[in-house]
């Protein structure tokens, strides 16, 4: 590699390279870096058949891997009814019925991406959607898929009403006399979703290469989706990615981590193994298994420690949904961990993370350190006590930066319904890194945006972007712009097994970069104003 010709150099631009930028010239050959900064080394190796390119004094990060993302769902509602940019329940509502008016011949509404502070008390109604959709089913997942909004049609159809029971890993909304009320929570999503139409194997393609152009130009080269099967109702896109990783469509680098069933035990794991050899002789690589513990704090399923208050600041019984017991758990990571596979946990609450901490403890304890590189996703709330864990046990934070930021989700949905050390317990960045802890970062898109220079941003400033007078979160727990970063770029590219060959700008490693439009290490009450100009993979021009 170091004597070929080079097959691309990119001029006039800024590299950083560890925490320092480079301005001059980048080499590249077969996809790898050959030479940063000397401009005489890349008119050495400039050939006629080499591509020159000047970027204009630009500014070229490592690119973005984001460790938790799920493209074929958001791809999916990408292509229907997506419901992300409304901001208000009208505006959701509209949003439904345009979509609906152009498509009068389908026979379900589906999509979704509804925020829950959109609606009072974060719960939409089927009468809202009724108004506008009265005959047809709609069934509509919220941002983070632990809801789903439903219209009396779609309740009917699945026979849902006052006396159906809430499935013992789920809720139903109702009323006071106890008919529902049209929003479904956590298990009882998979009431209505159970019945739903299928997406196509076209549909689920169109989905996922939507997406992957989406993240590319977000500067993302890869990925690790984090719920490959067909659980919360999401539509299974194994053999999507087999389809388009054979045919050379699938240019982000990508993890699969492979569903775990919550109704089912061990019996499951011969399956798993099965799947992985299968897209492993695809060139796929469903390495993980994503086990979901608990829900979210704003529906009270996160599983937490402290009780959640009432809305008089008491506390309730109410400690959350532990999905898996914590006994259960333990066996199943450490026979996972024992085949191979890394666990990717959702753990969101502090009772959650402290029994999936046990869990990684307890299978290194009987496997010995396999190097499996398990990782807890979310960690809004984690235990000051557990911090120092995640080094001991090798467990790696799987981080959603975007959200550690008080926004309208936060200060009526969460903030008044935890206790008061749950409430400075959140999104522990600092405390993490100044433990040991490994860290990646990850967007959970479709639950909010897939840019990375949003995530870091708020990572950094603990503020939503373009609030420079918003009271920070827990503000102690800032993290530096270089240090962000490394979380997004080499930390997830870590996460994934690939730190030795992405992640960074050094020669030998590949060419996977993201040119900016700014420094994104100055200024950073302006990180998210950055925008990505072009996104390389392999040498390789992704975006337009």
């Amino acid at each position: 590699m170091t004597d070929s010709p080079a097959d691309l150099i990119l001029r006039n631009a800024h590299f950083l390279t560890g925490s320092v930028w480079q301005r001059g010239s980048m080499v590249v050959s077969d996809g790898r870096i050959v030479s940063i900064g000397s401009s005489d080394d890349a008119a050495s190796r400039r050939s006629s058949s080499t591509e020159v390119r000047d970027l204009d004094g630009a500014w070229v990060t490592p690119g973005f891997h984001d460790a938790h993302v799920h493209p074929t769902s958001a791809g999916l509602e990408m292509n229907a009814c997506d419901l992300g940019g409304a901001t208000t329940a009208d505006e959701s509502v509209q949003a439904v019925a345009a979509y609906a008016r152009n498509r009068p011949d389908v026979p379900w509404i589906l999509g979704g991406g509804w925020s829950m502070e959109a609606f009072e008390r974060g719960t939409p109604t089927a009468a809202l959607l009724d108004a506008v959709e009265p005959d047809r089913p709609v069934y509509l997942p919220n941002r983070d898929h632990h809801s789903a909004w439903v219209n009396n049609a779609a309740l009917a159809l699945a026979g849902i009403d006052e006396r159906t029971p809430d499935p013992a890993d789920g809720r139903i909304e109702r009323d006071a006399s106890g008919r529902p009320t049209g929003c479904l929570h956590e298990g009882a999503m998979s009431l209505v979703a159970d019945i739903a139409p299928r997406p196509s194997s076209d549909d689920l393609r169109e989905a996922l290469l939507s997406a992957q152009a989406h993240l590319h130009s977000l500067g993302i080269v890869g990925w690790q989706d984090a719920l490959v099967g067909t659980g919360l109702g999401m539509a299974d896109s194994f053999d999507t990615y087999i389809d388009l990783a054979g045919t050379g469509r699938l240019t982000g680098k990508a993890v699969l981590a492979l569903w775990w069933d919550r109704d089912r035990g061990a019996e499951q794991i011969p399956e798993l193994v099965e799947r992985r050899s299968r897209a492993l002789a695809h060139g796929v690589r469903a390495t993980a298994v994503k086990i979901m513990q608990d829900g979210v704090c704003e529906t009270f399923t996160a599983a937490v420690l402290d009780p959640y208050l009432d809305r008089d600041g008491h506390a309730t019984d109410n400690h959350g949904i532990s999905f898996i017991p914590a006994d259960d758990l333990r066996e199943f990571v450490a026979q996972l961990d024992a085949l191979d596979f890394q666990v990717h946990v959702h753990a969101l609450g502090d009772r959650a993370v402290r029994d999936s901490l046990d869990a990684v403890e307890h299978a290194r304890a009987r496997n010995g350190d396999r190097g499996n590189r398990h990782h807890l996703a979310h960690l809004q709330i984690i235990a000051r006590d557990d911090l120092a864990r995640f080094a001991s046990t090798g467990a790696i934070a799987n981080a959603q930066p975007l959200w550690a930021c008080r926004d309208a989700q936060m200060d009526e949905l969460t903030l008044p319904f935890l206790s008061s050390t749950a409430r400075e317990s959140q999104y522990l960045f600092r405390s993490l890194l100044d433990a040991g802890a490994g860290l990646g970062f990850g967007s959970d898109w479709p639950v909010s945006s897939a840019d990375p220079l949003a995530g870091i941003h708020v990572a950094v400033n603990r503020r939503p972007p373009g609030e420079t007078d918003a009271e920070p979160l827990v503000e102690a727990e800032r993290l530096t712009a270089a240090e962000a970063l490394r979380a997004y770029t080499s930390g997830s590219a870590y996460i994934n097994g690939l730190e030795s060959s992405t992640g960074v700008l050094e020669p030998g490693f590949a060419a996977d970069l993201a040119v900016l439009d700014r420094d994104p290490t100055t200024d950073t009450t302006r990180l998210s104003d950055t925008r990505v100009l072009h996104t390389f993979v392999d040498g390789r021009q992704v975006t337009p």
